[in-house]
């Protein structure tokens, strides 16, 4: 790890002292765990405008570091969606990252591993290895990064946001090497249009499949049903959904929401007439912007 906080703190010095709107991409580790040797290669489908990754294999965070004169200290982690089985960096990554960057967040886009049997021995918790190795990171730097620790969020889109909601209920159990006892528990989340369940109702299918197979038991369907993982220290949580969402089911975001007001979690939930699912930063059938409710919770959370 120590290797890793070298290329970390070097990064973090560039953009203080350029004060760069420009990109970097940090490699979450020096050696991947939980993975198996093979001839997989990492994808990436140049000619779709929204981004599309696949088979990534080194998993990195792409930070988007505001301006110095702008920096608030609050930090979000992005987890682009794609069923578990590609990433959409563009529309449900660096495009957004840009936004919150531009209002003074540190936003970091989460280049996740897929989960895959031939490249992972455990490939339920690749993802979440991945998510939690990007909160140490970014904890860890926060000093160098000109950032609050204690104002660390992630986000996630469809089943990033299951990933995003995954490290939001399962952070007390580390499932990387945390030799400083780093606090992985995410300080906030932003979901949308999220996967949240794997319950039979409202599943979304292929999400369950990639990462427990279809198959998988009881007892696994619940550990991976978030909304079932909720309690009182479960983060402050934003969510935005479509109604007329007919690849996530809108009752995802509906049952989280009920859950986190059951435990008395601070949460708020915006859901659209129409927009169906994945419309990134813009839903087309309204002139509403999801993300100014988004920066508005954000201040009422002290958070901007």
């Amino acid at each position: 790890m120590k290797s890793i906080s070298v290329i970390t703190i070097m990064a973090a010095l560039l953009f203080v002292i350029t004060e760069s709107k420009a990109q970097t991409v940090i490699p979450l580790y020096k050696k991947v765990p939980n993975s198996k040797k093979s001839d997989v290669e990492e994808k990436s489908d140049s000619t779709s405008k929204r981004g599309k990754v696949s088979n990534v294999v080194n998993p990195t965070i792409t930070a988007f570091f505001p301006e110095k004169s702008k920096a608030n200290g609050t930090a979000v982690i992005i987890c682009p969606g794609g069923g578990y089985s590609y990433l959409v960096v563009n529309d449900e990554g660096s495009n957004v990252a840009k936004e919150f960057a531009a209002r003074g967040v540190a936003a970091f886009v989460l280049k996740y591993r897929l989960p895959n049997d031939v490249i992972m021995v455990n490939r339920e918790i690749g993802p979440l290895q991945d998510a939690q190795q990007a909160t140490k990171i970014v904890r860890e730097n926060a000093k160098e990064w000109n950032i609050d620790p204690a104002k660390v969020g992630i986000m996630g889109f469809s089943a990033g946001g299951h990933l995003a909601s995954t490290a939001a209920t399962h952070y007390q159990k580390a499932v990387i090497d945390n030799p400083l006892k780093t606090n992985l528990r995410p300080d906030f989340a932003l979901l949308i249009y999220p996967v949240i369940s794997f319950q039979d109702s409202i599943l979304h299918k292929g999400s369950k499949k990639a990462l427990i197979g279809e198959n998988a038991g009881t007892e696994k369907v619940i550990e991976y049903s978030n909304e079932m993982q909720v309690t009182a220290d479960t983060p402050p949580t934003f969510l935005v959904h479509a109604s007329n969402d007919k690849v996530v089911p809108v009752a995802n975001s509906i049952n989280y929401y009920t859950a986190l007001q059951k435990h008395g979690v601070n949460a708020e939930i915006h859901v659209y007439q129409s927009g169906g699912h994945g419309f990134g930063l813009n839903n087309p059938t309204t002139t509403d912007k999801w993300l100014e409710h988004c920066f508005n919770w954000m201040i009422v959370n002290h958070l901007l």
